[in-house]
């Protein structure tokens, strides 16, 4: 069973967020160059979706109750992680959105396993405010497990 809910997120300094309604922290230090250079930071109930433009994007999170299986291929990069919601209310929002309007999906409490795509990253035209990049988030119920790099971006020239 999935559910799927579509948005267009502005994401202001290059991310959006997914969070547990809860959190209290942020991911100020999270942002190392490891986590720029995979487009992910972390921090307690929060998850920093990096993007490539600094502009609203589409966002299209699906939640399963069980480990999603698919075609890997259309993706640029693809990483894991995991986030413990314990409110039963993900917030998803640009880290600037005023959170109290966020837009908010329900799910049981508990930990989630987050298998996050970037796909288009090489399409930023011009000024690098246009461009064709997505972005799409999967969640289930799992076990706490390390973050993951399953696919890493091959930048233009690389």
């Amino acid at each position: 069973m999935k559910q799927s809910y579509s948005y267009n997120l502005f994401a202001d300094y290059f991310q959006f967020y997914l969070q547990d309604e809860t959190a209290e922290g942020n991911l100020g230090d999270s942002w190392t160059d490891d986590a720029v250079k995979r487009l992910l930071a972390l921090a307690p109930g929060i998850i920093g979706v990096g993007t490539v433009r600094n502009m609203t994007v589409p966002v299209v999170v699906e939640v399963y109750d069980q480990e999603p299986f698919d075609n890997n291929d259309e993706w640029d990069q693809i990483n894991e992680c995991c986030i413990e919601i314990t409110s039963g209310t993900i917030e998803v929002s640009g880290c600037s959105d005023y959170f109290p309007d966020a837009a908010r999906i329900t799910v049981p409490s508990g930990t989630y396993r987050a298998r996050i795509y970037y796909g288009r990253l090489n399409t930023l035209r011009g000024n690098g405010l246009e461009g064709d990049d997505h972005y799409k988030v999967l969640l289930w119920k799992a076990p706490l497990a390390p973050l993951k790099v399953i696919k890493q971006r091959q930048e233009n020239g690389a």
